[in-house]
């Protein structure tokens, strides 16, 4: 076999980056387990804080020694590992937005007037229906409500002044106004950013939303939620301080150290061990600051011999202001900072502050400088002081940063940097020092440039940063899922019980079935998830629920191309071929077909990652790597294998495809044609059946899709939903309650308050529920990890503003819509005729519309499912499975076309449907198997998902094979000229 040798490479270097790629999974799980075994008291009671500290302490520690060569602390380790997603774990997700409205009014200042009122009122909604960016829609509403009126009417402000001018054409007014809104965005994101560094999370995730004035946000681990909230919707603090000379704060420092020391009765200080020179690395102002390169500090090394028992020293020196300590040292410094009896000594005036970047000191020591801070001699100034801050070259062509104050800020800058020569002054910004350049002479007219060691990107994130005082508009939440740890326990063994249980029947199923053969496919099954783990852990990506979805759901998936493989090796040995031809001749003519079957899912998968949002991306991510393994495993791991196997006695070889139980199923003989319009009926009625329902009931869609709050509520004992549902009823105007997988647990949702989306209404609605749910039950709210006798707790809350409902509608109907597009023309171009396309579709397109009627009907009956994201993530993945079934009934119906000319077009698909029809119902077989261990074992967030893929797999197996070629069958009755076939009668 050709190729055989590359193959083998290729899967033994792909094993060995996956082995080291998941190494470092299990190293992160057993110091996970360890942190939690010190974090659990003899009681059970587990400590959150006491388990992040031991983290902390080993965050910067080798941990990991791999082969001898390289060592790995935690920190690199816990970047490499496979990463759980919130809803595994637990944690928190938010998504920000900074309002353009806000924006654009603080932009105008008081030149505001109904025309401009009503112009942002407008474009406000006509954004929720709209691709266009705000500020094309306001200036469009603005032309209609003030028509002929100047744009710098409105904004040749103050604040404006040397952007926009009173002579300022619109083009140039709207271009700084879209750069303004686009800055403020960029400007949050460095706060945010900030802020979740300094909250400790281990691995945030924090990135823009292309497009939008949105930020995502996802901090796993966290079970501090108002926190969080507070942190990230606080207004941005940024201060100017003097900074203490080391002859003023040395004494002060020693008696800090000293107490430290006799506290613990250390033997001896954090004194230095060695010195070394250290690059100066913070920037300064150029001819008006005082040069800081060429500068050099002291660096003492902390003695890693030491243990708990080391202090601050005050033997350390001064570098512009600040103490330099390794990093590793800085929980100690901080650990001594917060004890009680220190704190006591440290003088009212003094303030300890971090700089916010690190800088290395060669041979890779990371460092941080510490600063000394006039606490009381603030001087007066803030962010909105800063008129402008951008990044600029110097004299030199270095990146720098050139600002400029307002008028008010001006005079105090110019009265500060007189009072303060030759002293340094910190640019402060939510208390992390980012610059303290020393000033060298008085400042008068408020402008000002920052140069020093700058990269051009550190420059713009300083320049963003001193702008940040100044933030237009304040961030508002708009989308918000909080997931508590015990939830993501039970949601992680569901999910991966599925993942066993389901691996496991499906390798019973075809041992039973294909007897040798099915040993082959079981060990390319294995090699596949052994790859998609693997390889989600080298890109990065976190395992979700919807992802260990999709690794079910590609665990039966991956079966069908060993099974179209396995087919064409029986059928061409009952044709007489010996057993080393019919493998070869198998392999040959099963791979287009289950290359076009695999292309056509993966193009599902990738609309699903392009327009989907949130859990659907994990989902497409995971599918789409299931998807390629699934190829290379089934298609050339099992060719290498059966190559092997019969190399040595060729067609005596003792490999057979065969089993008692396959031998029994005889070729099938069924007329589906002559059936199809029995089965256009049946579909036409199910239709229309549902589209009734959903004309007087509609479905039951989730706050994805309409907005709204949701909580998942867990009791110490059973409460009925109809009973508790009046209550709320009256508390917050409207409520729906169901039970959420056990009868202790219930999801509330509601739509009270939702166009309100600010902190204090989201403490409102949470309140008004509580206290309904206290008064109906007599159980108090309870802020434990489970909830006790005579308590509930909230285990899981979500929040999602009309806005972003909308735009994950607007998303999930273009993924569907470009989905059937891009199949219907890959198709056609891959089969030669549109008609093959339009059948496919039309197919595709059937099974949307009966999968959604059959959920209304459920609903109808009593059992709501919801209709949420993950929804969608079913819909496009039926569309991926039903499209692999067409594909291969085309194919054959074209090979059959190609080898039996003159056989009318109705035998001709009616034996390439009884063909493929073994393959059909053993891959539908084996993947039902999955799907209903996924329904049943899979936990509540799954059961939506799980019910309309095993609705879908029905239904797409039936639409392959009485719908797609029947359409195909009616639209291309002339179809048979070509092969010199009689025509079919026009009721045939």
């Amino acid at each position: 076999m050709k190729n055989r040798g590359g193959i083998i490479l290729l899967a033994v270097i792909v094993t060995a980056f996956c082995l080291f790629d998941l190494s470092f999974t299990y190293v992160s799980r057993q110091i996970n387990n360890d942190a939690e075994a010190y974090a659990t008291d003899s009681e059970g009671h587990f400590n959150y804080f006491k388990k992040q500290s031991y983290v902390d302490s080993l965050w910067n520690e080798p941990v990991y020694n791999f082969l001898g060569v390289k060592e790995y602390t935690l920190r690199e380790v816990k970047e490499k590992e496979l990463a759980l997603g919130l809803d595994l774990q637990g944690g928190m997700h938010v998504i920000l937005e900074v309002s353009p409205t806000d924006i654009v009014k603080t932009l105008a200042g008081n030149n505001v007037d109904k025309a401009f009122e009503t112009a942002l009122e407008n474009a406000v909604k006509e954004q929720r229906n709209s691709q266009d960016n705000f500020t094309d829609l306001f200036f469009n509403e603005l032309d209609a409500q003030a028509p002929g009126k100047s744009y710098a009417e409105y904004f040749a402000t103050a604040a404006n002044k040397g952007k926009v001018s009173f002579n300022s054409s619109n083009t140039e007014v709207k271009r700084v106004i879209e750069a303004e809104v686009n800055d403020a965005v960029d400007r949050a994101f460095q706060i945010v950013r900030t802020r979740i560094d300094q909250f400790g999370v281990t691995q945030p995730n924090i990135q823009k939303i292309q497009g939008t004035s949105r930020i995502q946000i996802e901090l796993p681990g966290v079970d501090s939620p108002e926190r969080v909230r507070k942190l990230l919707q606080g207004v941005a603090k940024l201060e100017f301080m003097e900074v203490w000379t080391p002859q003023e704060a040395t004494q002060h420092l020693v008696r800090l150290n000293d107490t430290w020391v006799k506290k613990h009765k250390a033997e001896e200080t954090l004194a230095p061990k060695t010195e070394e020179k250290v690059e100066e690395k913070k920037g300064s102002e150029s001819d008006l600051f005082e040069g800081a390169e060429g500068d050099s500090a002291t660096v003492a090394e902390a003695d890693s011999a030491k243990t708990e028992e080391t202090a601050v020293s005050p033997l350390f020196e001064y570098a512009k202001g600040g103490l330099i300590y390794s990093l590793e040292d800085t929980a100690k410094v901080n650990e001594m900072l917060r004890d009680p009896q220190v704190k006591e000594l440290i003088p009212s005036d003094l303030e300890f502050a971090w700089e916010n970047k690190g800088f290395e000191a060669g041979e890779g020591q990371e460092l941080i400088r510490l600063y000394t801070l006039k606490r009381g001699r603030k001087s007066g100034l803030t962010g909105d002081a800063i008129a402008d801050a951008r990044q600029s070259f110097d004299q030199n062509g270095r990146p720098a940063i050139s600002m400029s104050m307002n008028v008010e800020g001006a005079k105090k800058w110019k009265r500060i940097t007189a009072s303060n020569l030759g002293n340094p002054i910190a640019i402060v910004l939510d208390n992390r020092v980012y610059s303290a350049p020393t000033v060298q002479s008085e400042i008068g007219d408020g402008r000002s440039e920052i140069t020093g060691n700058f990269t051009a990107e550190e420059a713009k994130d300083l320049a963003n940063i001193l702008k940040a005082g100044k933030l237009p508009a304040p961030t508002r939440i708009v989308e918000e899922v909080v997931v508590g740890p015990s939830l993501g326990e039970v949601a992680q063994n569901q999910g991966l019980t599925s993942i066993v249980v389901g691996l496991a029947l499906v390798v019973l199923f075809m041992i039973a079935y294909y007897s040798k053969g099915g040993l082959i496919a079981d060990l390319a099954l294995v090699a596949n998830i052994f790859f998609i783990f693997g390889i989600l852990a080298e890109l990065g990506a976190a395992l979700t629920l919807p992802g260990i979805a999709g690794i079910v759901l590609t665990i039966g998936m991956s079966i069908d191309a060993n099974v179209l493989i396995f087919e064409r090796v029986r059928e061409e040995m009952r044709k007489g071929l010996p057993l080393v031809d019919a493998v070869k001749t198998g392999y040959d003519r099963a791979f287009w077909t289950i290359f076009d079957a695999n292309l056509t899912t993966l193009l599902t998968g990738f609309m699903l990652y392009t327009f989907g949002t949130g859990p659907i991306k994990g989902f497409a991510v995971t599918l789409m790597i299931g998807i390629v393994c699934s190829f290379f495993s089934a298609v050339f791991l099992t060719k290498e294998v059966v190559a092997y196997l019969v190399a040595k006695k060729g067609n005596d070889a003792k490999l057979s495809f065969s089993s008692p139980i396959s031998s029994k199923v005889k070729d099938l003989n069924f007329d589906f044609i002559k059936g199809r319009k029995i089965a256009y009926i049946i579909s036409i009625v199910t239709i229309v059946a549902g589209a009734a329902v959903m004309a007087t009931n509609g479905l039951n869609l989730g706050v994805d899709f309409k907005g709204g709050r949701s909580y998942i509520v867990q009791f110490s004992q059973e409460v009925t939903p109809s009973k508790l549902e009046g209550t709320l009823d009256k508390a917050l105007k409207s409520a729906d309650v169901k039970t959420y997988g056990s009868e202790d647990v219930l999801k509330i949702t509601t739509a009270y308050l939702i166009d309100e989306e600010s902190a204090e209404a989201d403490a409102e609605v949470k309140d008004a529920l509580v206290k309904a749910i206290e008064s109906h039950t007599g159980d108090k709210f309870s802020n434990a990890k489970n909830a006790s006798e005579g308590t509930f707790i909230i285990s899981s809350s979500s929040k999602v503003g009309a806005t972003i409902a909308d735009d994950i509608a607007k998303g999930a109907e273009e993924a569907v819509v470009f989905s059937l597009l891009a199949i219907f023309f890959y198709v056609w171009v891959r089969f030669s005729n549109w008609q093959f396309g339009l059948g496919a579709v039309a197919a595709l397109f059937h099974d949307v519309l009966i999968v959604i009627a059959i959920f209304a009907i459920a609903t109808l009956l009593g059992a709501p499912f919801e209709v949420d994201q993950v929804f969608v993530a079913a819909i496009l993945t039926i569309v991926g499975y039903s499209i692999n079934d067409t594909v291969v009934v085309f194919d054959h119906v074209r090979e059959h076309l190609a080898e039996n000319k003159g056989t009318s077009l109705k035998d001709t698909f009616n034996k390439a449907i009884n063909n493929t029809l073994n393959r059909t119902l053993i891959t539908s077989l084996t993947t039902l198997l999955v799907i209903v261990i996924l329904l049943i074992f899979g936990g509540e967030v799954l059961r939506g998902f799980s019910f309309s893929m095993m609705v879908g797999i029905l239904v797409g197996t039936y639409s392959s094979v009485f719908i797609a070629s029947s359409i195909v069958y009616d639209t291309n009755k002339k179809f048979n000229v070509k092969t010199g076939d009689k025509k079919e009668s026009a009721n045939a």
